[in-house]
């Protein structure tokens, strides 16, 4: 659902009652996993998706049912999966299952208020998490906490989540740690909020501010990744310590322009763990000094362009610097997937291609020849098997 929080928080702000379909839990191969929304308002006007089309008609006619009443109604679970005996019939034509849960939000509706601060701070790019009950007893179906990055909290109903008060605390401190690292994905709890096997599953979509992916070298190929970056949903800074170069008017698409040696920018800027660090200089004075900051801070992916004799190079240097085979071996270089590429933005594709890989635990290889599945996100994808 936050993945659509800023037409929503725009819907809530027009005073539109709207029903919000949430894809809660995903078995075996399906588009779209757990947080994936489609909302519909009382006009007809449909947003989002759960299934990339597969079940989004289905999908669609329960929220215009949900509408019905004014919107105040109960949220509902519906799942989607393949029909052997019907090839036609409304499913997921991959093979996979899904868990929908609708939420009616009217005007009057009990979870609409909380919603509104949920999505506000995530459509103003604020850290937001929020956690629903979508599996459990039928009155508790649809509670909904909001929880902040600080760990403070406000439900929808009174008595919160289910009327015991250490069912909303152990929920906002498991929504918040999944805050902390930007997750979505479900939690298990008892009805007392014990980590025992219980009745209660929780969804915690979290909305965190977009990663950073950090250019160094203000190259031609750098202005391609910089849109493939920006594509990718990444805020994207551009450094160099070379003016003429490091321009507003050849990186018009950049969050960020900075003019500084590589090396001491990284230092002192900030990164995290989800941090895509791009080495575009393979220039030996610019890159050994910024390589030896990035190979040690705790980033997702760090990749360095240039020939494998000048990676051989820089390695060398690396190991005279001090970088153990350990450190040195996080480096992805040459940078890229092998695609072929010539031109900047086929080059840029393939770094993108690259980081999404290491991301996502991808192969690079073609889907035709790799045998493996197309989706899996494991962490996610269990609460349907367990079902």
């Amino acid at each position: 659902m936050l993945d659509i929080a800023e037409e929503l928080h725009r819907w809530i702000e027009e005073g539109r009652d709207f029903a919000v379909a949430t894809v809660v839990a995903v078995g075996g191969s399906a588009p779209r996993g757990p947080g994936a929304a489609l909302a519909v308002d009382s006009e007809g006007t449909a947003i989002g998706s759960v299934s990339g089309g597969c079940v989004e008609g289905a999908v669609y006619d329960l929220c215009v049912q949900a509408l019905e009443g004014g919107g105040v109604g109960e949220s509902v679970v519906e799942r989607f999966g393949y029909s052997d005996e019907d090839a036609f019939a409304v499913g997921l034509t991959c093979g996979g299952v899904i868990d929908v849960m609708v939420t009616p939000v009217g005007a009057q509706a009990p979870v609409r208020k909380v919603l509104a601060r949920a999505l506000s701070a995530a459509a103003r790019g604020e850290a937001a998490a929020v956690a629903r009950v979508v599996r459990g007893p039928a009155e508790l179906l649809g509670r909904t906490l909001f929880v902040r990055p600080d760990g403070t909290y406000e439900g929808a109903y009174e008595g919160g989540l289910g009327g015991h008060a250490e069912l909303d605390r152990t929920a906002a401190a498991e929504a918040r740690a999944m805050l902390d690292t930007g997750r979505t994905g479900t939690v298990v709890l008892s009805e007392d909020g014990s980590h025992c096997p219980g009745g209660i599953t929780l969804l915690v979509e979290s909305s965190v501010p977009p990663p950073r992916m950090i250019v160094f070298g203000a190259i031609d190929f750098a202005a391609a990744l910089v849109r493939a970056g920006r594509f990718l949903g990444y805020h994207v800074t551009v450094c160099d310590a070379r003016p003429v170069f490091a321009t507003r008017a050849r990186f018009p698409e950049a969050d960020d322009i900075v003019v500084d040696w590589p090396h001491r920018y990284l230092r002192r800027t900030e990164t995290d763990a989800r941090t895509v660090l791009c080495v575009l200089t393979h220039d030996a004075k610019f890159d050994v000094p910024l390589l030896k900051v990035a190979l040690r801070l705790p980033v997702a992916f760090v990749g360095a362009m240039g020939s494998r004799r000048t990676h051989a190079d820089r390695d060398r240097r690396l190991s005279e610097a001090g970088l153990t085979e350990r450190e040195r071996a996080r480096l992805r270089s040459p940078i890229g997937l092998d695609l072929g590429a010539r031109t900047p933005e086929e080059t840029a594709l393939s770094i993108a291609a690259e980081i999404i890989a290491a991301r996502r635990g991808g192969t690079g290889l073609p889907l035709t020849d790799s045998g493996t599945p197309i989706h899996r996100d494991g962490g996610e994808r269990g609460a349907v098997e367990a079902a």
